[in-house]
């Protein structure tokens, strides 16, 4: 069993598609149907059900693929060991952020980081939360900075901060002269929301509920810049970070504090458990964890 040909299945299992795997790969599509061939050999079993065009991973397929991860989580550990060695006079970190404190939060941290380390190779990806997830456990990611908590029992985290959501209203709305709002306001007021699907939706959804109530926006966006333009041409209101909304300091909209109840969630560094936290990763955190004390966010 080679490592070439745990490469080529994993590709194969995220695409589950032998031409688009190919593709992805930069090899010739009978190449890889070679190769899958002689690793089904090798394990003695079928991985894949070819059921017409499509394929669909089999008991042994979903055995290996999960230890083919740890396979490539055991060697990215020697790579991390052997360039602890050498300090931080090279290597690379990759970090996967939530979208909500890309721009607000890890500016210094990168900047300070690169300044003092230029030679470390450093790349910081916006992603939802579940990418993120995703990415540690498949060891393409070093750090996540994520929503807490983390239910998952390969993934280790450390709060860093709370962050509290409030409400965006274009200046000229009626409730722009507002000191705080409560969140019934969502269920008499046309809204725009991230879709159902991510995290910060989730929870308004689940405090709405709790007063009886299902949000129904007139408009789903997925980014929050998208978002916050409709808010400024008056198509309705919506609910973000404060302190996103602060760091944006939109001079045509008016953030108004939410009560009854305070909605709030927690940010955290989250790693994959076990993994070797190389000096890179040590350093960025305590970077990262000095920059929120100076933006006074705890």
């Amino acid at each position: 069993m080679e490592l070439k040909q745990l490469e080529y299945f994993i590709v194969l299992c995220q695409e589950l598609h032998f031409t688009r795997a190919a593709e992805k790969l930069g090899i010739a599509q009978p190449s890889l149907s070679q190769q899958m061939a002689l690793l089904e050999h090798e394990v003695g079993m079928p991985l894949f059900d070819r059921i017409g065009k499509k394929n669909i991973l089999t008991d042994a397929g979903k055995t290996l693929l999960n230890h083919s991860y740890n396979v490539f989580h055991e060697i990215s550990q020697a790579h991390a060991a052997i360039s602890e060695l050498q300090g931080l006079e090279r290597g690379t970190l990759k970090i996967g952020s939530l979208l909500t404190v890309v721009n607000y939060l890890l500016p210094p941290t990168v900047i300070g980081f690169h300044n003092a380390y230029p030679n470390v190779e450093l790349s910081v990806q916006g992603l939802r939360t579940g990418d993120i997830h995703k990415g540690l456990l498949q060891n393409e990611l070093d750090l996540g900075i994520t929503f807490l908590p983390i239910e998952h029992d390969d993934l280790e985290s450390i709060p860093i901060y709370e962050e509290s959501l409030a409400l965006a209203v274009p200046i000229d709305h009626p409730l722009a002269h507002k000191e705080s709002v409560t969140l019934q306001i969502l269920n008499d007021t046309p809204s725009i929301l991230l879709p159902d699907t991510y995290y910060l939706r989730q929870v308004i959804n689940e405090q709405c509920r709790s007063l009886n109530f299902t949000p129904k926006p007139v408009l789903e966006m997925t980014t929050m810049e998208s978002i916050i333009l409709m808010v400024k041409k008056g198509v309705g209101v919506t609910i973000l970070p404060k302190a996103y909304l602060d760091y944006i300091d939109n001079k045509k909209i008016k953030t108004i504090p939410i009560q009854d109840p305070v909605i709030t969630t927690q940010i955290g560094i989250a790693y994959r458990k076990n993994k070797h936290l190389c000096a890179a990763s040590r350093v960025f955190m305590e970077q990262l964890i000095t920059t929120v004390k100076d933006k006074r966010l705890y």
